[in-house]
């Protein structure tokens, strides 16, 4: 059985985390949360280390101060091998992803060792976002899919899956943090 952990960064998301906790932790029991706090002012992190399931399938990672998005998934990354996961998954916490997709990735990837959740598969399907965000992600795929010629619709994603293979493999290029 292949374990799984979906991990989410956060910055003052505590308007939005019981729900994304709740929704995962509820309709996903063979899958673990793990969040990646920086320090939030509004309490995000305190809430995760005082949920009922904190520690059993509720972690976190809580860092000092605002030390941003790529750093987080580094630290979740390397989290997530030392805690022997098979497949880990990126969500963003603003629900942004909707967590009813997560079944469907993690079936996927038992195919594939990439799963890109995209939100522009069928138009523009976002949630919670200003206009002035939904149009900059949008163009941003638009034009790397033209410089890049690759096929993937949504190149500014946070909603993949990734077996574990790809994740060692990204960890042991140099990646900056």
């Amino acid at each position: 059985m292949n374990r799984i952990l979906i991990v989410t960064p956060t910055y003052n998301e505590i308007a939005n985390i019981d729900l994304l906790t709740q929704t995962i932790l509820d309709e996903y029991p063979d899958a673990d949360l793990l969040v990646v706090d920086d320090s939030s002012p509004d309490g995000t992190g305190e809430y995760v280390s005082k949920h009922k399931l904190y520690n059993d399938r509720l972690f976190l990672i809580s860092r000092p101060g605002k030390m941003g998005l790529g750093s987080a998934y580094c630290d979740a990354f390397r989290w997530a091998l030392s805690s022997s996961y098979d497949k880990i998954i990126q969500i963003d916490a603003d629900l942004s992803h909707n967590p009813k997709y997560l079944s469907e990735m993690i079936s996927e990837s038992n195919h594939f060792d990439l799963v890109i959740g995209s939100r522009y598969v069928n138009g523009v399907n976002v949630v919670n976002w200003p206009m002035s965000r939904v149009l900059l992600s949008y163009f941003a795929s638009k034009y790397v899919r033209l410089i890049t010629r690759i096929k993937v619709k949504d190149s500014t994603a946070g909603f993949n899956c990734y077996r574990r293979n790809i994740i060692e493999n990204i960890l042991c290029s140099k990646v900056k943090r």
